[in-house]
């Protein structure tokens, strides 16, 4: 009896190290994989966190009018920009703040933001800190070149000449934005001024008037636009460049479309594009109809005598333009000419009915 009992309390002692000692090899294990797991977690936060910081936005599109009072702080700021929905929460506000050091730069005064805009935009806009009582409300149409532009400004008070030089040299706006990277050297601005309606103020510089122009275009391309136009292995140079003529060559979206697949369908094939907008732009000034002599102008400009796009933009294009630039129609259609009573664009698949509507329409 007594042995038995010393074997199976021998049995017990020995059940109980073995269970012991493979917890004590499983702890290790089990405290790695928590680690590793909560680890994971970590990075998917932050990684959250950040994407929220410098890429969220409030809602709407809308141009309104946001004021700091003179001894407002950061956090208030803050709160009042996700009040007016221009900010998702106030807390990535006050980080990308505090991140950046912006927190002494921001100065009193009205400023005109939008909803769509990001908190490290909506932050250099802040930082420029004009005052509103000198406030100038300007138009530019889409289709406006610098030149008109400077026109434009200079009416409205400003310095229409070194608006044109921060536009061709780039000196003192804000330039480094990734759709200008694949912008050919000592090429200007021409293209990337988005025409739109703005607000500036009198004291503005033309720095900053052309800083506040280029950052409406990078809001305006959304990634999406972005990532067709790379997988189309194109440049935003190149859409830009297209999509100034066509807001030249037609008036409708829908047509800016057709013409769109005609022109990038002539380059395809090597043909001229043979638009009369780069005619226009070669001669300064628009004709109903231009001669044989106009198409022979030299100049890297003439599409008639050049093959390709020209080098660079003519006009500043709209959205709707961009948008037929990047997202062109297939018709089968390969000319077109414009309607001088209606202002119509008529197209046809033909060269033999091309010539017709030319006779039709007195051209």
């Amino acid at each position: 009896m007594d042995h038995c009992v010393v074997k199976g309390e021998s049995v017990i002692i020995t059940f109980v190290q073995y269970e012991s000692s493979q917890n004590q090899n499983s702890r290790p294990k089990s405290f790695f994989v928590k680690g590793f797991v909560f680890f994971i977690i970590l990075l998917l936060l932050g990684w959250w966190f950040h994407q929220q910081v410098y890429y969220s936005h409030g809602t709407g599109d809308i141009l309104q009018t946001f004021e700091i009072e003179s001894g407002e702080g950061v956090k208030e700021i803050a709160k009042n920009l996700e009040n007016a929905q221009l900010v998702k929460n106030d807390l990535y506000f006050n980080y990308y703040v505090w991140k950046t050091g912006s927190r002494g730069k921001i100065q009193a005064g009205k400023y005109e933001l939008r909803g769509s805009m990001t908190i490290p935009e909506i932050t250099q806009v802040l930082n420029m800190g004009e005052v509103v009582s000198n406030e100038v409300k300007i138009t530019f149409p889409e289709g406006t070149s610098l030149k008109d532009m400077a026109d434009i400004l200079k009416q409205k008070g400003f310095d229409g000449e070194n608006f044109l030089n921060v536009a061709k040299s780039g000196e003192g706006a804000k330039t480094d934005y990734e759709f200008l990277k694949d912008r050919p050297k000592n090429v200007d601005l021409e293209g990337f001024l988005f025409p739109d309606t703005y607000i500036f103020f009198k004291d503005t510089s033309e720095a900053n008037i052309v800083s506040r122009m280029l950052l409406n275009f990078d809001e305006k391309l959304t990634p999406q636009m972005r990532n067709d136009i790379k997988n189309q292995n194109r440049t935003v140079f190149e859409v830009v460049t297209m999509a100034s003529i066509l807001e030249k060559e037609v008036k409708t979206s829908e047509d800016m479309k057709i013409a769109s697949g005609i022109f990038w369908d002539r380059i395809e094939i090597g043909q001229p594009l043979q638009s009369c907008a780069t005619i226009a732009y070669v001669l300064g000034k628009e004709k109903k109809q231009y001669s044989f002599d106009d198409t022979r102008t030299p100049s890297p400009y003439n599409t008639y005598i050049n093959k390709g796009l020209p080098p660079g933009p003519i006009d500043n294009p709209g959205m709707n333009a961009i948008k037929a630039a990047i997202y062109p129609a297939k018709t089968g259609d390969n000319y077109f000419l414009t309607d001088p009573e209606t202002g119509k664009t008529v197209f046809s698949k033909t060269i033999e009915e091309h010539n017709a509507n030319k006779v039709k329409y007195g051209l």
